[in-house]
């Protein structure tokens, strides 16, 4: 399947979070979009170190910037558990507006075309690094790396879409 890119409307799919009250939750990622301006983000991992130095931090600390901007949702999706997600998610305690959203079996990171294939490093399926600006469901700015690659895919480069 071709990657996801501008111009194109997002699959829906169900995803893993645990709420403010510590409920697991599944939601389909098109209830969180339908007719909102949102950033969709996914990285290869919780904890790795590109991930967790630079992408997501990022994200975090410009979140009140994107939202001032329009940006009705922040949304992070990584190949992962949603029990990890969760306590990743715990290492950013500033963190008011990234959700942080577990696709657990790759279904969606396959639905956008954005997997990657880690097995050699022992990681499995893993979502390749990207950010995409997305209103009303259609993709307006997909950044999408190359292999582990952080170039294209940070907030500075959504905002300077917006």
């Amino acid at each position: 399947m071709a990657p996801i890119s501008t111009g194109d409307v997002i699959p829906d799919g169900t995803l893993s979070y645990f709420d403010e009250n510590d409920k697991l939750q599944h939601v389909s990622l098109n209830s969180l979009a339908a007719g909102k301006k949102v950033i969709l983000f996914g990285v290869p991992g919780a904890f790795t170190p590109t991930c967790s130095t630079k992408h997501v931090p990022g994200f975090v600390k410009k979140a009140k910037e994107l939202k001032s901007k329009g940006v009705d949702e922040i949304l992070l999706i990584s190949v992962n558990d949603p029990f990890v997600m969760k306590e990743w998610s715990k290492t950013y305690p500033g963190n008011k507006h990234v959700k942080f959203l577990a696709d657990g079996s790759a279904t969606y990171t396959h639905a956008l075309g954005l997997e990657l294939d880690l097995s050699e490093k022992g990681l499995g399926t893993r979502s390749r690094r990207f950010s995409l600006l997305v209103d009303n469901l259609k993709v307006k700015v997909a950044n999408v790396e190359s292999g582990g690659e952080f170039t294209v895919s940070s907030v500075d480069e959504i905002l300077k879409a917006l």
